[in-house]
């Protein structure tokens, strides 16, 4: 409203369409007696139905007498029943009910609700309401079809399994170092460095991109996929993707960037909870933006309980390429102690993600790292994230072997510090990431994740490849 138009977002185009506008246009259906697409009155927005029409599968007449119009956008199996014998159709289940209309001998309606005295019915010109169950005919059903076909999400889809690692970028010399960084990595596909951010409510974004980057990672069989969060407390990323100009700009930054730096795909991370709305529409209109560029795009969501609903699985799984579940931080900072992600924890976020995502578009990510516990003697509770050669040291420095947890399926250890405080850690190793990628391969997902780059001993890499093709 803030600019005065209306966007429709197809499968492979933005079309923007503004209030008002002296454009017109004929379409079939509406004879040769042109009309504007999109009118705003008295502080409502109306959009031509025939317009409407040609980008969803809606039918409409209009009935003269009362002037109304029947829209219809629901298809499938429908029932249905005769007219025996001329009836009443009446607003309520009542005989003393007001009298709608009335309907003849062998006219169709469609069957709302029956009980044995009653039956809700919608009539062919559009009236719900009720009538005698014993003048209608046994119910029958029909498929009911429409000839639309909407313009399709097409999807960028490898023929082999993914094997994504993040790379958390935060200078030149991190790109710089790359070459030494990935010497003992084996199989990873993907590498996804941490480039892009949003650095202001107008829609800029800082870059870390390097051209020797993509060159190094291309040499070594590795595409590119940029990454882009927003963990900025000075940005408003509700202005940012709920105004169309910042959101296009957006949107245009991170495409150029992508291709002044030939990159093969962006992976798009963070969203505060206030923007679900408008990250939809910005992942649909980045979706079309990547598909016409043919950049893969991906995104990064947590597993899905009630309190994530907000991320609209669904609605991103439609229109990007894969989804990449962030299966850790099952406890985080601030929270209790406890691992950081247990076996069930990732199963949850793969079954539920399961039902709205298909199964080639689903990468399980996975952490290399796991956080080292410490409660003291107040019984405040602090943790560090640490990677698997650093919490191992610490296991030694200490003199303390891991035990195998079937809760968590990890190994767990806990000891007392020379400060007094009370230790705990669950372990990410050999045993616990291969049996998160036993997981990868009971469900068919496209493939995993990992998180990141320098936490992982080079020994992993061969568990893995068990596992992905």
């Amino acid at each position: 409203d803030e600019e005065q138009q209306v966007i429709l977002t197809t499968a492979v185009d933005i079309i923007k369409l503004p209030y008002d506008s002296n454009e017109y246009t004929t379409l079939t259906g509406n004879g040769s007696m042109p009309y504007q697409i999109v009118v705003s009155q008295d502080g409502n927005v109306y959009i031509a139905l025939d317009y409407l029409a040609q980008y969803t599968a809606l039918q409409y007449s209009v009935e003269q007498e009362p002037l109304h119009i029947i829209i219809n956008n629901q298809w499938g199996t429908k029932t249905f029943s005769d007219v025996i014998k001329e009836e009443s159709v009446r607003l309520d289940a009542d005989i003393k009910s007001p009298i709608l209309k009335k309907e003849a001998t062998g006219d169709k309606v469609t069957v709302l609700e029956q009980e044995e005295e009653w039956t809700k019915v919608l009539t062919a010109d559009g009236y719900i309401g009720y009538m005698k169950s014993k003048k209608l005919s046994d119910s029958y059903e029909e498929q009911i079809t429409s000839d639309f076909r909407t313009a399709e999400y097409t999807s960028i889809h490898k023929d082999y399994d993914m094997n994504l690692l993040w790379h958390q970028v935060t200078s030149q010399d991190s790109n710089d170092a790359l070459a030494a960084d990935i010497q003992d990595v084996k199989g990873v596909n993907v590498i996804s460095p941490t480039w892009f951010s949003i650095s202001s409510n107008d829609g800029d974004i800082s870059s870390l991109a390097s051209s020797d980057y993509v060159d190094t990672a291309h040499q070594n069989d590795m595409e590119v996929w940029g990454l882009m969060d927003n963990f900025s407390t000075d940005i408003d990323t509700d202005t940012v993707l709920g105004t169309t100009t910042s959101r296009e700009n957006l949107e245009g930054q991170l495409i150029t960037e992508a291709l002044n730096y030939q990159l093969d795909g962006i992976n798009i991370e963070s969203l505060p909870e206030e923007t679900s709305e408008s990250y939809v529409q910005f992942m649909r209109e980045l979706s079309v933006k990547c598909r016409n560029n043919n950049l893969v795009l991906s995104v990064d969501v947590p597993s899905p309980y009630s309190f994530n609903e907000h991320y609209s699985q669904k609605e991103l799984g439609e229109v990007v390429d894969y989804v990449i579940i962030m299966g850790y931080d099952e406890h985080y900072v601030g929270s209790d102690a406890g691992s950081v992600a247990s076996l069930s924890y990732e199963r949850d976020g793969i079954t539920g993600t399961l039902e709205n995502v298909p199964k080639e578009k689903i990468i399980s990510g996975i952490p290399f790292y796991t956080r080292l516990w410490k409660t003291n003697a107040s019984g405040e509770v602090s943790s560090e994230a640490i990677g698997m050669d650093k919490a191992d040291q610490i296991l030694s420095d200490y003199k303390v072997t891991a035990g195998w947890s079937s809760e968590t399926s990890q190994d767990y250890a806990e000891f007392t510090d020379e400060d007094g405080n009370f230790c705990q850690i669950w372990l990410e190793n050999e045993a616990s990431i291969e049996e998160k990628m036993k997981l990868v391969q009971e469900y068919g997902l496209a493939g995993v994740a990992e998180w990141k780059l320098g936490f992982e001993r080079s020994s992993i890499w061969d568990v893995i490849a068990k596992y992905v093709n």
